[in-house]
């Protein structure tokens, strides 16, 4: 039985930070999923025509968090391993594996990425500027990044060891619990960013600067709980804080 090394996976990992390289609207991450996995088809399957039949199927429709997309790179070579051995896994089964873990994953990934550590980093890049420090921008792509590519890397052994099953083996509530921790750490790094705006060097700031913040916070807020912002959204919004910002000055 073949049975796939560490390279093998390392490569997957590696090949799967351009999972959206390709992305479209007919199959999404479909391409890039497809390219990603080719190193665990290319031990598995010697004989090129099966190799290019298996990996053609792969190419079919996929769409999760694009981090933890490696959970599922690892759970399916696996699977892919024991159809090349013989075991009882058709295509069905492994496309059926690929649409629950990669609903499940994008469900766990994106309160995790989009909405919690992206916001944690941006505030804490944004307080070191504040306090004059050129470490920000530095410090906020350190933070953001250990995670991120660590959990890429990490990802593919994950769901290769543990399988279909890798988020019923505790993994979700390491990821729920990293949530939890992140969000309150992002909401105690807020109320000090909000302090350092509104009295930078012990010096109160005029009553315009503050309604302003406050209603920029608080539709912020409300902007959180809807559907994110169209690019022509966020353009508006941009044009006008650059507009308020000069005008303050």
């Amino acid at each position: 039985m073949t049975r796939l090394n560490g390279v093998d996976l390392a490569r997957m990992a590696l090949r799967a930070s351009l999972l959206q390289a390709t992305w479209n609207y007919e199959r999404q991450q479909g391409l890039g999923w497809a390219w990603s996995l080719k190193p665990a088809l290319e031990r598995l399957y010697p004989d090129p025509a099966i190799r290019r039949r298996r990996l053609a199927e792969h190419t079919a429709y996929f769409n999760t968090q694009p981090t933890l997309a490696s959970v599922a790179l690892g759970a399916v070579a696996g699977l892919e391993e024991q159809r090349a051995s013989g075991a009882a896994v058709d295509g069905d089964t492994v496309s059926r594996v690929k649409g629950v873990l990669g609903s499940a994953l994008a469900a766990v990934g994106d309160r995790l990425f989009w909405f919690t550590l992206r916001p944690f980093v941006a505030c804490l890049g944004v307080a070191l500027v504040l306090s004059g420090s050129w470490w920000g921008a530095l410090a906020m792509w350190l933070v953001y990044n250990l995670v991120h590519q660590g959990m890429r890397w990490r990802g593919v052994t994950w769901g290769y060891r543990q399988g279909p099953g890798v988020l019923g083996e505790g993994l979700r509530e390491s990821l729920d619990r990293l949530v939890s921790r992140v969000g309150l750490m992002g909401c105690v790094l807020a109320g000090v960013l909000m302090a350092m705006m509104l009295v930078p060097g012990g010096n109160p700031r005029g009553v315009t600067f503050q309604v302003l913040l406050m209603a920029g916070l608080v539709l912020g807020l409300l902007t959180t709980v809807r559907a994110r912002p169209t690019p022509s959204q966020w353009a508006l919004g941009l044009g006008l804080l650059t507009v308020v910002a000069a005008w303050l000055r």
